[in-house]
């Protein structure tokens, strides 16, 4: 062997860190703008009951009933990268009860997902009542927390903030006409509007309204929005598509469709202020509205069309009493508890009807 000569060895060891330096390529770097990390993290929200379980599953492919989600529910898919043995991970997180448990939104969102988290907030347009209110809060939950961690990184990565806001300006469109207008949201963020088999029977009107409302929310949030019926084949494949996208980097799909009248599906960047128009508000009535922002407008005239109903403050069903949480010792020392606490109610009742029916009321404790 010459001198200087590379081994068959030195040859592997170069060969894999190539391979590694590919797997971990920065996506910015990405012309396509496809991911190519090995793990990335979604974080499902939004209305209660609004389907974000099944459109998990249907994504997952899994032939499941879906359960009621409790509080903060994980699971995870993967994918074969090309013909390697290795495999991309998506890790997927879904947020049960609406607004009631928003504050466990800090579990997922933290500094080691901050990077690779996308989110996709999930919208029943059955219940436009309740509609602003769920997304105001959700987002604003969100941003906040996303925020906070972005500081938190800072400290060890001084380039995260311009990081992520570079990235999502390229998702968006640095040369976009509304550019000034728009600030895009911290991370990846798709807005899915479901049930759309019960919204397409909706007047006409209110239709216009709540699509062309959602449109203002998406685009000035710099996300995409996608109408969804887990009826609708169509639809389903549509939105597996989409958080494939999301979770795997495979390519984002290139339907657009603007039509009050059809499912609306608008990839981030690809809607404008012109298309989308002035508030739903008469021209007599917009000099009335004190708003201080586009999205304050937006709200007014919304809320003014539907006014907003406080959603569900609480879980449905007692989690102790669900089947799928079941502890055998745990629930045993409950059930004795609540046995016990029932006789002490009982006794105090007692007590209290004696003392009534002697007249004797003082330093009675309960």
């Amino acid at each position: 062997m010459f001198k200087g000569e590379k081994t068959i060895w030195d040859i592997a060891i170069e060969e894999s860190k190539k391979t590694k330096r590919a797997s971990y390529q920065n996506p910015e770097d990405d012309q396509e703008g496809i991911k190519t990390k090995d793990e990335s993290t979604i974080f499902v929200i939004g209305s209660k009951d609004a389907g974000k379980t099944s459109i998990i599953l249907r994504f997952l492919d899994k032939d499941e009933i879906p359960k009621p989600t409790t509080a903060l529910e994980y699971t995870f898919g993967r994918r074969a990268r090309g013909h390697n043995i290795a495999k991309d991970v998506g890790h997927i997180w879904e947020l049960g009860g609406g607004t009631f448990l928003s504050k466990l939104i800090d579990v997922p969102i933290k500094v080691e997902t901050i990077d690779s988290i996308s989110i996709i907030l999930v919208l029943d347009l059955s219940k436009p009542h309740e509609l602003w209110n769920t997304m105001e809060t959700m987002l604003q939950v969100a941003r906040e927390r996303i925020e906070r961690v972005i500081s938190e990184a800072a400290a060890k990565d001084s380039a995260i903030q311009q990081r992520l806001r570079r990235r999502a300006w390229k998702q968006f469109g640095e040369n976009h006409p509304d550019k000034d207008m728009i600030e895009p949201f911290p991370v990846p963020l798709v807005i899915i509007g479901s049930k759309y088999d019960i919204f397409q029977d909706f007047d006409s009107e209110k239709r216009k309204v709540i699509g062309r409302t959602l449109r203002f929310i998406a685009h000035s949030h710099g996300a995409s929005l996608l109408f969804c019926s887990m009826k609708t084949e169509s639809l389903v494949i549509k939105t597996r598509q989409l958080i494939s996208h999301l979770v795997f980097g495979t390519a984002a799909g290139k339907t657009i469709s603007l039509d009050a009248n059809k499912p609306i599906i608008v990839p981030a960047g690809n809607d404008s202020l012109q298309q989308i128009g002035p508030p739903p508000v008469s021209e007599g009535d917009i000099g009335k509205l004190t708003a201080r922002s586009p999205l304050e407008l937006w709200k007014q005239a919304y809320t003014s069309f539907f006014p907003q109903q406080a959603g569900s403050t609480s879980v449905a069903e007692d989690p102790a009493k669900d089947p799928q949480y079941t502890e055998p010792a745990v629930d045993n020392i409950r059930a004795q508890k609540d046995e016990e606490l029932e006789r002490y109610r009982r006794q105090s009742e007692r007590k209290v009807r004696e003392m009534a029916r002697g007249g004797v009321w003082e330093d009675v404790k309960v």
